[in-house]
């Protein structure tokens, strides 16, 4: 069956693997996440398992861990006879950090019919043609083959890899995603020595002098990160600057290249998130590190039609992630209850325009119980705006192109720095197209409907049929989509995500995982997740 070490299950074969994962069959099983590893296991490794041990949906997991030192993956002049193997060590360290067990096949279990008669995972061209991957022809072939064939026997639910080696999990999430596997990639920032150096199993074969060397590596990154921050610097001319840097220290640049972080090709320009890469030779070791580069902080935009539950799940995913919320439905339904306490016409533009004059829009949260405040030239209005009488009118008000000039340059005022997520009906389209996420947030009419129903009735509202409340929702849907200015339809690169049947927590955990595909933990931590390095 296996050995026990500490107090994690030491599995050495495929049969002994599976009898262990199905020791775990009753009613209320709980959910695998995996970590795949090649031993040597270190302080970045069991930070990865401390993720993996947290809850997702309230559910604790069971944490499988594998050590294996794949062939597959090293070149004819690298390092596979030397590289470290210290299994007693690693199942100690793994069981330190919460894992359930370990499991250590041989080259002949996992590849039984040896490497001639396997079959290859190839990855995509062009995700190859660039930093690691030119230098190591044949690298990642070796990785996506095995990860595929060892979650061909764990079947996970989550994956979880470093973002130190950054091609390797833009590569995996890549072909996870291609052969439609039914799992999650989870990826964790990179873990670093005091001095920065990031771990890694290869740092144990410098000796002192050249660890003193190695150090300088993330220092020039950083130093280079800041420069790209402060100046408009060209790229060739940071890559130019990175290059002297490390020659200085004694390190020999085998690449310094700046790409797009998902598409790994060149990035020249200013805008947006970019990566910043570096493979060095320093004595014995082949070191890679790397800084992203960025000019704001991240913007998230969801849009989606009335009633989808966007508000709700928006500030719970806000709060998650530290990010501030921009409630723009709320900035509509201020500007609509505004109209309205005026005596003016909704549906005259030459009425309305007037009162956006110096208008004073605030959004705020309460001290006491963390709930939005919205204030309008004065008035404090959160409850006011959600009654039926502002409901009905939203879209008639928001219609004016006055109104959305008005608001959407408020709104990019604010996103000027990032660091929000915002939520409406043309976020993604109008407001903010550039936003490093985008997610297209629905549910169907009659789920919708549903919902209204138990909103009003928790306000105090009287509760229409929901036959009635169905076609007023359909209309509305139709009103915003055919409107002539910034219409409500979904963004051409936005995540669909129907929250039918859905609970709040599992649609706050799926924006998550769609953000982290998107923004690495590196460039923006996760509060619920966030642990000392």
């Amino acid at each position: 069956m296996g050995l026990f070490s500490a107090d994690v299950r030491l599995l050495r074969t495929s049969p002994s693997l599976s009898a262990w994962l199905g020791e775990d069959q009753g009613d209320q099983r709980r959910p695998l996440h995996f970590v795949p590893t090649m031993g040597a296991l270190h302080r970045g490794h069991q930070q990865l398992i401390a993720r993996a041990c947290q809850p997702r949906g309230g559910r604790t997991p069971r944490v499988l861990v594998s050590v294996f030192v794949n062939p597959l993956q090293f070149g004819p002049e690298e390092d596979l006879e030397r590289y470290p193997r210290q299994l007693q060590t690693d199942a100690q360290l793994a069981s330190e950090a919460g894992a359930a067990a370990l499991f250590a096949p041989s080259v002949q279990d996992l590849y039984p019919e040896g490497e001639q008669g396997l079959t290859r995972v190839s990855p995509p061209a062009r995700l190859l043609e660039s930093l690691c991957a030119r230098q190591r022809p044949g690298h990642f072939e070796g990785v996506a083959t095995v990860v595929c064939r060892l979650l061909a026997l764990v079947r996970p639910q989550r994956l979880f890899l470093g973002e130190k080696d950054w091609q390797q999990l833009v590569i995996l999430r890549r072909v996870i995603r291609d052969l439609a596997l039914p799992l999650t990639v989870e990826g964790v920032a990179t873990v670093r020595e005091a001095d920065g150096l990031a771990l890694s199993s290869r740092n144990r074969y410098l000796d002192h002098d050249q660890r003193q060397r190695a150090s300088r590596l993330p220092a020039v990154l950083e130093e280079a990160a800041s420069r790209f921050q402060a100046e408009p610097m060209p790229v060739p001319v940071l890559q130019e600057w990175v290059h002297r840097q490390l020659r200085s220290a004694r390190l020999e640049p085998q690449y310094v290249e700046v790409v797009g972080p998902h598409t790994l090709r060149p990035h020249q320009g200013r805008q947006g998130l970019s990566l910043l890469a570096v493979a060095v030779q320093c004595g014995p070791a082949r070191l890679i590190d790397h800084r992203f580069l960025m000019t704001r902080a991240p913007i998230v935009a969801i849009d989606g039609p009335a009633g989808a539950g966007k508000s709700t799940v928006t500030r719970a995913f806000a709060d998650r992630l530290g990010l501030i919320m921009l409630d723009t439905g709320a900035m509509y339904r201020a500007v609509t209850w505004w109209v309205r306490e005026q005596g003016a016409d909704p549906a005259d533009e030459a009425s309305v325009q007037p009162l956006l004059d110096g208008l004073d829009l605030q959004l705020s949260r309460s001290p006491a119980t963390g709930e939005q405040v919205v204030s309008i030239n004065g008035y404090e209005v959160s409850a006011a705006i959600r009654s039926p009488e502002v409901t009905a009118l939203v879209s008639v008000v928001a219609a004016h192109p006055c109104v959305r000039e008005a608001l959407t340059a408020q709104q990019q005022r604010l996103g000027a720095q990032g660091g929000l997520v915002a939520e409406g009906r043309d976020i993604g389209t109008a407001v903010f197209p550039d936003a490093e996420l985008k997610v297209f947030l629905t549910a169907t009419v009659a789920e919708r409907a549903r919902r209204r129903a138990a909103d009003l009735a928790d306000r105090g509202f009287a509760v229409p049929s929901l036959e009635a409340l169905e076609a007023q929702i359909a209309e509305r849907d139709h009103l915003d989509s055919s409107r002539a200015v910034a219409p409500l339809r979904q963004a051409e690169d936005a995540a669909e995500l129907i929250t039918d049947g859905m609970t709040i927590e599992a649609v706050i955990q799926r924006l998550v995982d769609l953000f982290r595909e998107r923004v690495p933990e590196e460039v923006w931590p996760d509060r619920a997740t966030a642990a000392p390095h």
